[in-house]
């Protein structure tokens, strides 16, 4: 069998595709209209998606073409410039990208360095799809290929497969997935622009009805407002004196120049508190810091005592957690103006009350409002608080409010039918369902106000069931509705904007429009009956994260209300009274809890059974010349490995790996906390021969074992890892970029067989995956440890290159150094810190944790701690002068220096000799490239990188701190960049 030579196995444009990723989701006003149609978890930029499709199916260049594709393409590098071309990509992004962070860091605002459009804005042109076309049918022998996604979700990578034409199978087991690939694919292209006008119509109507049923309940808007939201703080009686206690962890409103907030009134003669709203110079004497509840433990404002946290659950579960109103904000140009609810305020709630009460047992029998118990699962937060069914995340008047809401679609459903044909009509309805969807991720009691901001903040701004001790409430009657519709038609417009112009330049060409090859299938990813075997070119998937996002659970909030609203719709897809959770391909500790502490093994197991099955359906239908291209983005080992053996247990062989930074390292959200910011793309074919010989001159490859490919797994790794760390790739993406490389190796040689006998069987057990991770991951230590030793450009400091002299400390300064240089922050998962420890030699728990307090567990985290942490448990005192471990004289210097000044600095320097201690100063170099030195507007994020940049210029200038490449910036300071203001908060996604 012959596999034609594709692209993304010899070649991929990985800077300038990871730049034009972190510009696509730089700001959450300009995002892509999949985030905000409908929220959906952990979705690829639709950039990198693209990328990994086009070169998947597109030949390598090759000088053997006909002589029409060699005129055309003379050389590899025309060819790849057109590849840029094809996929929207102007000029170089990467350095643009660069200029950006420069003048992020001088605070200075600088004129677009970008040379075109965002690439996921740009449309192919008809001339270049026809000249894909050419390419792809010397390649395959046609021009029409079927592509697939078998998990599919929020839709990022079938929707850049239709806008190029491909014949397209979107599959994903969720329904709520299944109906946001519906909205986000199918509709679009089949209806276009003209629907747009048909959504707003009909939501303008529903609101029209919606409105005068829910005025009543809210009281006018003041003169000039455009809305209003209600702050609220749940509430506990307090145990001594039986009066409400208002529980909030804070009362700011609003942060920053202009701050507001809120003062809490609890006198002795008073029968419940009042709020006061204070602003400017009078918020420091209301103390808005000080809350009364921290960590689930309440204060009475009464007494002035603790109230027990379990006595605050019982209350919850036993139904008497109440809410009060403290704070209104009403929207108007220019910001948000806040009052303290008055006697109207809290009349228009009672009576939202009564009429709920009065509205609900019919709603209940009509099943307009969900009455589902909530399942429980790996977040039991919302039953722990007194949630125990999916109606009780709204407050009474949110709840009238949403009831009103589908109450109201369900009657205008048959208005709508009679002025158009059905399956118009089923979309429009489709897109109202939707709008109906944003209103409770903003208005339930899991919303909240962001005080930082000003702003509201939706349930999923983490992927979890928080509970929330303060929530927020939009005016239904007003802006809630309004906004929600808007944004879904926004959405729409703009899905169009990108979608239409694809779809008709490959008309002229093709007899039936893509989106009429398009199939969405609601299903198993194990079980992909409605595809022939071979019948798939290609396969591009991003796969669930192992334990990453709990898909399942997460969207039972949006499936309890879509199945009221469209469930008629999609009958095949709302089959179920929650989603299915059963046959979710995720690490899902909660399935297996009644197994006590086997429950995350067997998770993993589970997961690794379900993608083992998924990949060899994969195998089944990808046909025999095809590639397999995987997105991943994890950073824990187990999930490799867990992906890695699935992967080659099915049958394939990993071909090229490249890793793709998708997120901005810039961002205070990327720098305070560990997360990897690369997406690694493992470019995979079907195993179809016995893997070649290991040495040259091998007559015959007999069994292969793991103790002669280490030599060539470490040489790998390092020659890897340099490789990327010269195209900017740091940190722990550094570490996950030689994964790829390393799985190649062994996945072309499986099965590898280890020296370490099965007990059952008496016969070598089969090498797991992460035992060569792990052997990688190690190389890459030693690699950085020798570079992080020597000063000059960050490439240098990156591949152990540039001048210095290599000096020896010990094990747990090595690990500290390590922890940064790997995580580049403060926290990081504990079994990460665990296999460091180990490829250091230095026990976690007893040496790094126990016995020299450098961090401490949280969780399942890890988190460094500082030099004035570790002072506090005995570690760092400034008048000892001989020190276990390096780490801990830098420590005691950063801490002399924060604390006592320069000169108290010097003295300890001098007492401890180490002011011309060279060992001393490598270590300080060494610190200097290992923690993370971004600045927002000149100032350091990190205090650490701070002290040691203070440390060094006081007695230490003739180190060199990592150098940051020059750029060429433009004199004249003008323009409003459209990510000159990087938001970090999830919009909607």
């Amino acid at each position: 069998m012959t596999h034609p030579p594709l692209l993304i196995e010899s070649w991929l444009p990985i800077a300038a595709v990871g730049a034009e990723s972190q510009r696509e989701r730089g700001a959450s006003s300009a995002l892509p209209p999949l985030y905000f149609l409908h929220v959906w978890w952990a979705r690829r930029p639709l950039i990198a998606s693209r990328a990994a499709i086009l070169a998947g199916v597109l030949p390598a260049w090759s000088a053997d073409w006909p002589a029409a594709l060699r005129e055309r393409f003379p050389n590899e590098g025309t060819y790849h410039q057109w590849f840029l071309q094809l996929n929207g990509i102007s000029g170089d992004p990467a350095q643009a990208r660069k200029l950006l962070s420069w003048a992020r860091q001088q605070g200075r605002t600088i004129a677009n360095p970008y040379a075109g459009a965002r690439a996921f804005t740009v449309n192919p042109s008809a001339e270049d799809l026809a000249l894909m076309g050419d390419l792809l049918e010397w390649t395959w022998g046609t021009r029409d290929l079927s592509m697939l996604d078998p998990f599919a979700g929020g839709g990022s990578i079938p929707f850049e497969a239709l806008r190029y034409g491909f014949t397209t199978i979107a599959n994903d087991l969720n329904p709520v997935a299944a109906v946001i690939l519906k909205a986000t694919l199918d509709y679009p292209a089949r209806f276009g622009p003209e629907l747009a006008a048909d959504i707003r119509k009909w939501g303008q109507r529903w609101y029209e009805l919606v409105k005068p049923k829910l005025q009543p309940y809210f009281t006018p808007l003041p003169p000039g407002a455009e809305g209003a939201a209600y702050l609220w703080a749940r509430t506990v009686t307090c145990p001594t004196t039986g009066k409400p206690v208002p529980l909030s962890p804070n009362w700011w409103l609003r942060r920053g120049d202009d701050p507001v907030a809120v003062r809490l009134i609890a006198e002795p003669d008073m029968a419940e508190p009042r709020f006061e709203i204070v602003t400017g110079a009078k918020v420091k004497g209301a103390r808005p810091d000080e809350g009364t509840v921290t960590r689930g433990v309440g204060r009475s404002p009464w007494t002035g005592e603790t109230i027990p946290g379990d006595y605050i659950k019982a209350e919850a579960q036993a139904g008497r957690m109440g809410q009060m109103l403290y704070a209104i904000a009403s929207k108007k140009r220019g910001g948000f103006e806040f009052r303290a609810p008055d006697e109207e305020d809290l009349e228009a709630v009672r009576r939202a009350e009564t009429a709920l009460a009065e509205k609900k047992p019919g709603w209940i029998v009509e099943d307009l409002i969900p009455s589902e118990p909530f399942p429980g699962g790996n977040d039991d937060r919302p039953l722990t608080y007194g949630m125990p069914t999916w109606a009780d995340f709204f407050s009474p008047r949110q709840l009238l409010a949403m009831g009103t809401f589908a109450e109201t679609l369900h009657s205008l459903e048959d208005e709508i039918r009679r002025t158009m044909p059905s399956q118009r009509a089923d979309a429009v309805i489709a897109y109202l369902a939707i709008a109906l969807n944003k209103c409770p991720n903003y208005s339930s009691l899991l919303a909240s106000w962001h005080a930082p901001r000003g702003v509201m903040r939706s349930v999923f701004d983490r992927h979890d069931f928080s509970f929330k001790w303060t929530y927020g409430e939009f005016d239904a009657a007003g802006n809630l509705l309004p906004w929600a519709a808007n944004q879904v038609v926004d959405a729409y417009r703009e899905l169009t904007e990108l979608a239409a112009p694809a779809q008709l330049a490959l008309a002229i060409e093709k007899p039936a429009r893509p989106v009429d090859r398009l199939s969405i299938v609601q299903g198993s990813a194990t079980d992909l009956r409605s595809v022939r075997n071979e019948a798939i070119h290609n396969i591009t998937v991003d796969p669930p994260y192992y334990d990453n996002v709990q898909y399942a659970e997460l969207s039972d909030f949006f499936y309890v209300w879509l199945k009221r609203s469209v469930g008629h719709l999609f009958p095949e897809f709302f089959r179920d009274e929650l989603t299915n959770k059963d046959d979710e391909a995720v690490a899902n500790p909660a399935r297996f809890a009644a197994l006590g502490s086997k429950k995350r093994d067997l998770a993993r197991t589970d997961y690794e059974r379900k993608m083992a099955a998924a990949f060899r359906e994969m195998h089944r239908v990808l046909a025999d010349d095809g590639c397999l291209t995987v997105m991943f983005t994890h950073k824990q080992v187990a999930a490799w490995d867990t992906l890695a053996s699935a992967l080659i247990g099915a049958g394939f062989t990993v071909k090229a790996s490249w890793p793709v930074h998708t997120e901005s390292e810039h961002s205070l959200h990327q720098a305070q906390k560990n997360a990897a910011a690369s997406t690694i793309l493992l470019v995979c074919r079907k195993r179809t021969s016995p893997p070649a010989p290991l040495l040259a001159g091998e007559g015959s490859r007999g069994e292969v074992w793991w103790d002669d490919l280490q030599p060539r797994v470490r040489e790998t790794a390092r020659r890897k890892a340099a490789e990327f760390a010269a195209q900017d790739i740091r940190g722990v993406d550094l570490y996950i970029s030689v994964f790829g490389p390393t799985l190649s190796i062994i996945s072309e040689q499986w099965p590898v067989l280890t020296s370490e006998v099965d007990p059952k069987t008496g016969q070598p057990r089969t090498l797991r995956p992460e035992v060569a991770l792990d052997l990688a991951r190690e190389e890459v230590v030693r690699l950085r440890k020798e570079g992080l030793l020597r000063a000059g450009p960050p490439s240098s400091v990156a591949t152990g290159e540039g001048p210095g002299v290599g000096v020896q400390f010990d094990a747990v300064t090595d690990w500290y150094l390590m922890a940064w240089d790997a995580f580049a922050a403060e926290q990081f998962p504990y079994d990460e810190a665990r296999k460091l420890a180990i490829a250091l030699g230095v026990d976690l728990d007893k040496t790094i944790m126990a016995g020299k307090r450098l961090a401490a567990k949280k969780g399942e985290f890890i988190v460094l701690q500082t030099p004035a942490q570790r002072r506090k448990k005995g570690m760092v005192d400034d008048e000892v002068v001989l020190f276990e471990s390096w780490i801990d004289a830098a420590h005691t210097a950063l801490m002399v220096y924060a604390e006592d000044g320069a000169g108290a600095c010097d003295v300890f320097l001098r007492k401890a000799r180490l002011k011309t201690d060279a060992t001393f100063r490598a270590l300080l170099q060494a610190l200097l490239n290992a923690v993370p030195r971004a600045r927002v507007k000149g100032k350091f994020v990190r205090p650490e990188a701070e002290a040691l940049e203070n440390l060094r210029l006081a007695f230490f200038d003739e180190l060199v701190p990592p150098a940051e490449e020059e750029i060429a910036a433009p004199e004249y300071v003008q323009m409003g960049l459209e990510e000159a203001q990087e938001d970090d908060d999830d919009a909607d996604d």
